[in-house]
């Protein structure tokens, strides 16, 4: 493994070849100033605003909490989208209602968006279920394990939209978006989705959040052309976007999903972002980078940034952000509290949800665990062998 991936230059350095820096779409700099852009903008009221500030703090918190649990014990494995929330919120606000979600293990922002209970991926990581939640009710798929498996599931249900008639029209159009990562850009599954996505016209935005690296391979390990510059080989537009600037991110993905919904098909976002922590509670980053790049990284942070823009404008005081920092703060409690009194499930469970209508093999294996597991209650009830 090779320690430390290339730093980014400034934003407007030429986007020329290997190597070379980012050339994105960006609204809001890190020292939160507003530039103008061409193609792109955002109408947010002051209120909006401040929610999505509200948005940012409250998902970063989450995390932490969910981090903490992991340390502790509690659970078995956690996913952080540290130094990715503005790419998940700013994406996950640009959904209209009807849109489809289908996301990797780590789109906890974009679930949040959703309206979906932040402990149920936790009730994942526990091991107590299998992280179920209506996916119809919140327009919100399962998390995918498999890496870049969703990408076809999201292409194959955005045909099923284009075929059910649910594209051209604002008052029942529909659009799909498939969030992956840089690494599961080099999967065989990704590039099917983009052929069939191509081919087929489907509704359909594939947002892969470039977080610098694939679990430890920094991107130009990777590959020798930017990401978003590969929707051309398959017939489509691509762009990159500043991954830590909500503001780009979400003018950015609601224009895609709007061009999707009218029936102009599929696009790729490369939302260029940075993962501060490591891959999984079970990675070392420490292994494959430097402090430094982190520490160059954290410069960006999407929230600094977007708070530097609320003082900037004057549309917060310190009251409000300290009260913003409690209420989230608040939100972490009740998450810990409730998934620690989540209870344990019973080990013939694991039979359930399995088929609609049951099954006479089914009902024999569940047997065959009933008796095999009473053999233990009954050494317990009778003290043993000698």
């Amino acid at each position: 493994m090779s320690k430390g991936g290339p730093l980014p230059p400034p934003a407007d350095a030429a986007d020329s070849g290997p190597g070379a820096g980012p050339e994105f779409v960006q609204l809001l700099t890190p020292e939160g100033e507003l530039v103008p852009h061409p193609e792109y903008s955002v109408d947010f009221d002051d209120n909006g605003y401040r929610r999505l500030y509200q948005d940012l703090v409250v998902v970063r918190r989450l995390d932490a909490e969910a981090t903490a649990l992991q340390r502790q014990g509690e659970l078995g494995i956690w996913a952080s989208l540290l130094g990715q929330e503005a790419a998940q919120i700013g994406s996950g606000r640009a959904l209209r209602a009807r849109d489809m979600v289908f996301p990797t293990y780590r789109e906890h922002g974009v679930l949040y968006c959703r309206g979906i209970d932040p402990v149920a991926p936790l009730r994942l990581f526990r091991g107590v279920d299998f992280g179920g939640w209506d996916p119809a009710e919140h327009r919100f798929q399962l998390y995918t394990i498999v890496i870049g498996a969703q990408t076809l599931h999201a292409t194959g249900y955005a045909m099923g939209v284009l075929k059910d008639g649910k594209v051209g029209d604002d008052a029942t159009g529909e659009a799909v978006i498939a969030y992956f990562g840089d690494g599961a850009s080099a999967q065989g599954d990704v590039n099917e989705a983009f052929v069939w996505a191509s081919v087929f016209n489907a509704p359909v935005v594939f947002f892969c959040q470039n977080n610098q690296y694939a679990i430890s391979e920094p991107a130009e390990r990777q590959t020798r052309v930017p990401l978003y510059r590969r929707a051309a080989g398959f017939g489509f537009p691509g762009l990159r976007v500043d991954g830590n600037d909500v503001l780009a991110v979400y003018a950015v993905t609601r224009k895609a999903l709007d061009d999707a919904r009218h029936g102009q098909g599929p696009s790729l976002i490369e939302a260029y972002t940075y993962r501060m922590g490591a891959h999984t509670t079970s990675d070392d980053p420490t292994r494959y980078r430097y402090a430094s790049e982190v520490e160059a990284w954290q410069a960006r942070d999407p929230i600094k940034r977007l708070r530097a823009f609320l003082d900037r404008q004057q549309i917060a005081d310190a009251d409000w952000f300290d009260q913003v920092d409690a209420d989230a703060t608040a939100v972490a409690r009740d998450l810990r509290e409730r998934v620690l009194a989540l209870p344990d499930p019973q080990p013939v469970s694991l039979f359930e949800n399995v088929y609609p209508h049951g099954s006479a093999e089914l009902d024999a294996e569940r047997q065959q665990f009933l008796e095999y597991q009473a053999l233990f209650a009954g050494g317990a009830e009778g003290g043993g062998h000698e």
